[in-house]
């Protein structure tokens, strides 16, 4: 069996001392590309076959937040803080060794709160239940990046081992077309300039992953990176906030110190309640949230218990979330709010709605 940590390192270290520019774009491109089909590669003889790999964890709520960080991070204190939860605390490593659910109830939105393991480096090819601890993350709706106050350099190595790990924090899939055809080649268009790929590269890209035959259309300007992404498809893009833990405990020196240097979304103290209400905001805003109104034919609508949905979401989302039939048996909807034109306007299952939307719906 090919030692494929060995040659993933070797062309890591070739990468390393690359000095990147138009020179050498295309050979970053096609190292970067034979990084990413070795891991893929060690991926199918790792898991020979089997399929579901992860801790079980049931789904409740509005949506899913992860806490992940390195061990003693403070996770299972945060959890305890937000939602109430009896995560084991300890002043040692790996206290956790299972996931723990705990559920926030917060501006009538449940927001189910996972406490994992703390990541080990290796994480992403196995090393200390890593796997199963990012393959938790990649169901989840939010990822909580928990970093230790006096550990401010471990979070680009934290950062990396999510990302071998197949998932992209605050990123998007890239707006790139890729179809694979019987013959013909490579035919490759753009509607935008490349900075940072040419035809050439694309190609040899493709042929890194088997792919002789596609027509490709690349509607963004994205990077070798990216590309591969999109080739693999099989990357997960959730939100991500990154939170520096335990300042009750340094300086305010020390803290912009660090804050210089890892420039994160929030500092807190989950042991002392310092800024663990802006959090709960920040989890909020971060995860998308809308409220949406029920109203019964005939009476006024109960403005005091909203629905929670998503942006983005719509009628069609609504009637799933309150009962399995209503989609089969929907007739149409009455809409009050910024999504319609006039009140009472009447939809159909794709209108989108938005925040503070009334709908009354009509079931036969």
């Amino acid at each position: 069996m090919p030692d494929y940590n060995d040659q993933i390192k070797q062309f890591e270290d070739e990468l390393a001392k690359m000095q990147y520019n138009k020179r050498t774009q295309h050979h970053y491109g096609l190292v970067r590309a034979k990084i990413a089909r070795l891991r893929e590669e060690q991926v199918k003889r790792s898991s020979g076959g089997k399929k579901g790999e992860g801790y079980s964890v049931k789904k409740t709520g509005d949506a899913t937040v992860v806490l992940v960080g390195f061990p003693s991070s403070g996770k299972s204190t945060l959890l305890n803080t937000l939602t109430g939860a009896e995560s084991e605390v300890g002043a040692y490593e790996f206290t956790t060794l299972n996931v723990i659910p705990g559920l926030l109830e917060y501006k009538n939105s449940k927001i189910q709160i996972l406490d994992v393991p703390g990541i080990v480096h290796g994480a992403a090819s196995g090393r200390g239940r890593g796997k199963e601890v990012l393959a938790v993350m990649r169901t989840a709706d939010l990822a909580l990046v928990l970093v230790d106050v006096h550990k401010p350099e471990q979070l680009p190595a934290l950062q990396k081992e999510i990302n071998d790990s197949g998932l992209r924090l605050n990123q998007r899939k890239p707006n790139v077309k890729i179809t694979k055809k019987a013959r013909g080649g490579v035919s490759i268009a753009t509607t935008v300039k490349l900075n940072h790929l040419d035809n050439r590269t694309v190609m040899d890209i493709l042929k890194e992953f088997r792919t002789f035959n596609a027509d490709v259309l690349i509607r963004e300007d994205i990077t070798a990176d990216q590309l591969i992404d999109v080739i693999e498809a099989n990357k997960i893009y959730i939100p991500s906030i990154v939170v520096v833990n335990k300042i009750d405990i340094v300086s305010e020196e020390e803290l912009e110190k660090i804050v210089n240097k890892v420039n994160p979304d929030l500092c807190i103290s989950a042991d002392k309640k310092v800024n663990t209400d802006r959090l709960k905001d920040m989890i909020f805003d971060k995860l998308n949230f809308i409220r949406v109104y029920c109203k019964e034919v005939g009476k006024k609508a109960d403005m005091d218990v909203p629905m929670i949905m998503r942006k983005g979401q719509s009628i069609k989302d609504m009637c799933e979330k309150l009962h399995r039939d209503f989609v089969t048996k929907f007739k149409y909807a009455k809409v009050w709010g910024k999504s319609s034109k006039f009140p009472g306007q009447r939809f159909l299952l794709n209108h989108e709605l938005v925040d503070n939307d009334i709908v009354e719906l009509h079931i036969s």
